[in-house]
């Protein structure tokens, strides 16, 4: 059986994102854990006895995007908030439709990241952050 940890898993190909997400959650209490791709993503989740309590995953990267790394990550039941700098609605309505937590538009507004984790994680009053 596999074990769901309070880690936030941080999914996409920018260093800078995954920085600035990493700096994000961490100013309101949330352990992250980043990851370049798709591929590094699933290689830790095949050989972990623990699963990241949700992954805030990028919608378009090179290899397998976000949508295929939704569909693959099914067996684990951890929700995915997607982040993408094309806001397409027929990709935000089939990830959705797929079991998507949540699908935020980059630039992102660290505010409205951190009521989707709240809701998403059934936390509440997490600390309020003034990063983007």
């Amino acid at each position: 059986m596999v074990n769901r940890t309070q880690i936030v898993a941080v999914v996409d190909d920018d260093e800078s994102v995954r920085r600035a997400l990493k700096r994000l959650l961490r100013s309101v209490g949330i352990e992250a854990e980043t990851f370049p791709g798709s591929e590094a993503f699933l290689g830790t989740l095949s050989s972990a006895t623990s699963v990241p309590a949700c992954a805030i995953v990028d919608l378009q990267m090179p290899g397998i995007d976000g949508l295929e790394l939704q569909r693959r990550m099914g067996w684990t039941g951890v929700p995915i908030i997607f982040l993408t700098a094309n806001d397409d609605s027929a990709v935000r309505v089939k990830a959705l439709a797929q079991g998507a937590a949540g699908f935020l538009t980059k630039p992102l507004d660290g505010a409205i990241l951190i009521r989707t984790l709240q809701t998403t994680l059934g936390l509440c009053d997490l600390p309020q952050s003034d990063s983007p």
